[in-house]
C-alpha cells in the first residue's frame, strides 16, 4: 500500500456547521428522502504519509446551498476548496464553483487548480508494449538484500510534473434533456527530471565497502529514469520534454436524464465533444496544436428504489488532428471539472487498481461497472447520512497507439550510454523473437475492487476504494487503496 497512513477520520467525519436558521418540519421526496434546505457545510482533514512524497497536511471543505429544498437533492450553489501539501513538494490547491442558478437556465462551473507533483508516474508508451519491472524501483529495507544489478532507483518510473489549470464551462438547454456545452481554459505543464537531491533529503546516496548503498532509501543521482531515457532516445521530442502552456476551446452536446448529479439512482448521461488545444513557439512549429474527440456514456439502472443501483460508464478519447504532447495524453478531457485531476488511463480517477498513467497512448477507450448499495441510512442532528458499498470492475484499451521508431531505439540504445547501469532492451519493451511485440498493444487492462461510501445530504460523499489489477504488469501490489471525494462517475 503506497500510502501508509491516510485521512484520520471516523463515521463522524463531517463537521455540520451551517444549517437553515429557522428549523422546520422536514418534508420527504417521492423516494422517502428527507429534504434538506438552507446552507450546509462539510469539512475533512487531509492527513497522509507517503514514502516518496512525505507527510501531507491540509484540509478540504464543501459549502452547499439548497434554498427552500424544492430541487433537493440538487443544490443551488456549491463551493469546494482544498489545500494540502507534503514535505517533499506534492500539493493540491484548488477552488471549484458549480451552480445551475447563478446564470438563469444555465449551469456554470469554474475551477482553478495548482498541483505540484515531484514524482509523477511514467511507465512508457502503449500500455503492455512497455514492460513494467517492479525490481527496478522497489528497494529492500535490508541493505544486505539489495541487488545493485537489478535495482535502479525509486524514481525510475517518475518525472516531475507541476500543473496549473483554469477552466470555465457553461451548459444551456436545447430541448428538454438535450444540452449544449462550451468551455474555455488553460493547462500549464512544467515538467522535467525528478529532483533527486530534494527527494533523498537526509538519505544520502553512498556506497559501502561491498559496493551496495549504505541507505536503501537513498537514490543514485547518476541513474537515468525512464523519462530521461525516452528523451535521449527521441521518443519524447525536445519540444515537449519540458512541458508548455496550452489554452483550449471546447464544445459539445449532452443528454442528461439523471435524477441527480452526485449519486444518480436512475437515468442516462451521455456527451460528445471536441477540444481544440493550442501550443506556442517551438511546440506550435512542431505541430502540437491538436484536436481531440471525446464520447462518454453513463447509465444508471435502479434495482431496488434508491437503495441499489447498477451503474456503468463507457467512453473514449482520440486525437483526430495534429499532435498531442505526451504529458497531455495522461489527461482525460471532461466537460465539467469536478475532481482535482482527471488521469487517463490508470489510477483512482479512471482505472482503479492499475498504476497511474499506466496506459499512455494517443487514443484510448475505457469502461467502469459498479453495483451501488446504500446499506444504512441515519440522521445526526438535522444532517442525513448513508453508508454504502460498491463492488466494481474497470477496463481500459488502447485505440490509437504511438508508432515507435524501432530502428532508432535500437541504434540509440546501444550507441550512446556507456555506464554500468545500462539495461537490456527487454527491460523496457515487450520483445518477441528479437523484435518488438505489437500484439500486446491492444490487450485490455483490467481491475476489480470494492468501494466504501460515507455520505451526508446526498452530495458530500467520502469514497474509500480498494482495488486490484488483474495483471501484475499493471500493478504488482495486490492491495491498492484510494480515498477521494465523490463517486468515480
Amino acid at each position: 500500500m503506497k500510502r501508509l497512513f491516510v485521512f484520520i477520520i471516523s463515521i463522524l467525519f463531517v463537521l455540520p456547521i451551517f444549517a437553515a436558521k429557522k428549523a422546520k418540519v422536514q418534508q420527504v421526496d417521492s423516494l422517502g428522502r428527507k429534504i434538506k434546505t438552507g446552507w450546509n457545510f462539510g469539512a475533512l482533514p487531509s492527513v497522509a504519509f507517503d514514502a516518496d512524497l512525505g507527510f501531507q497536511g491540509g484540509a478540504l471543505a464543501n459549502i452547499y446551498y439548497y434554498g427552500d429544498g424544492s430541487q433537493y437533492p440538487e443544490y443551488i450553489h456549491s463551493l469546494y476548496a482544498e489545500a494540502a501539501y507534503t514535505t517533499k513538494n506534492y500539493g493540491i490547491f484548488r477552488v471549484n464553483y458549480d451552480s445551475k442558478y447563478l446564470i438563469p437556465k444555465h449551469r456554470l462551473t469554474l475551477d482553478a487548480t495548482y498541483q505540484p507533483d515531484a514524482m509523477c508516474d511514467f511507465y512508457g508508451f502503449n500500455g503492455y508494449q512497455s514492460i513494467y519491472n517492479q525490481s527496478l524501483h522497489k528497494w529492500n529495507k535490508n541493505p544486505e538484500k539489495m541487488d545493485i544489478d537489478t535495482y535502479q532507483s525509486r524514481a525510475f518510473y517518475k518525472y516531475k510534473r507541476n500543473l496549473f489549470r483554469f477552466a470555465a464551462d457553461i451548459e444551456g438547454t436545447i430541448w428538454k434533456n438535450i444540452k449544449w456545452n462550451a468551455g474555455v481554459g488553460v493547462l500549464g505543464y512544467m515538467i522535467g527530471e525528478c529532483d533527486i537531491d530534494m527527494l533523498n533529503g537526509k538519505h544520502k546516496y553512498e556506497l559501502g565497502e561491498d559496493g551496495k548503498p549504505t541507505d536503501s532509501k537513498a537514490m543514485n543521482p547518476a541513474i537515468e529514469g525512464l523519462y530521461e531515457k525516452y528523451v535521449k532516445w527521441g521518443l519524447i521530442d525536445q519540444a515537449e520534454a519540458e512541458g508548455g502552456w496550452h489554452p483550449y476551446l471546447r464544445a459539445g452536446i449532452t443528454y442528461d436524464s439523471r435524477d441527480q448529479r452526485t449519486c444518480p439512482t436512475k437515468g442516462i448521461y451521455a456527451d460528445a465533444f471536441f477540444t481544440y488545444t493550442a501550443a506556442f513557439g517551438e511546440q506550435a512549429a512542431a505541430g502540437y496544436n491538436h484536436l481531440q474527440f471525446n464520447f462518454n456514456f453513463r447509465h444508471y439502472v435502479p434495482v431496488y428504489r434508491d437503495r441499489v443501483t447498477f451503474a456503468y460508464r463507457i467512453g473514449t478519447q482520440n486525437n483526430i488532428a495534429g499532435k498531442s504532447p505526451f504529458y497531455m495524453n495522461t489527461y482525460l478531457n471532461t466537460l465539467f471539472i469536478q475532481r482535482v485531476m482527471y488521469e487517463g488511463l490508470g489510477g483512482a480517477n479512471s482505472l482503479r487498481g492499475i498504476m497511474r498513467n499506466r496506459i499512455l497512448a494517443n487514443g484510448f477507450a475505457y469502461a467502469n461497472v459498479e453495483f451501488r448499495c446504500k446499506v444504512a441510512k441515519f440522521d445526526i442532528g438535522r444532517q442525513h447520512f448513508y453508508i454504502g458499498l460498491a463492488p466494481f470492475f474497470d477496463l481500459g484499451v488502447i485505440t490509437q497507439p504511438y508508432e515507435l521508431p524501432e530502428q532508432q531505439i535500437l541504434e540509440k540504445k546501444y550507441s550512446t550510454d556507456k555506464d554500468p547501469y545500462k539495461l537490456p532492451l527487454d527491460n523496457y519493451f515487450a520483445m518477441k523473437d528479437g523484435n518488438f511485440d505489437h500484439s500486446r498493444v491492444y490487450m485490455p487492462h483490467m481491475a476489480a475492487g470494492l468501494g466504501l461510501k460515507a455520505a451526508m445530504n446526498e452530495n458530500f460523499v467520502l469514497s474509500v476504494d480498494w482495488a486490484m489489477a488483474l495483471d501484475p504488469q499493471d500493478n504488482a501490489k495486490w492491495a491498492n487503496f484510494y480515498i477521494k471525494m465523490g463517486y468515480l462517475f
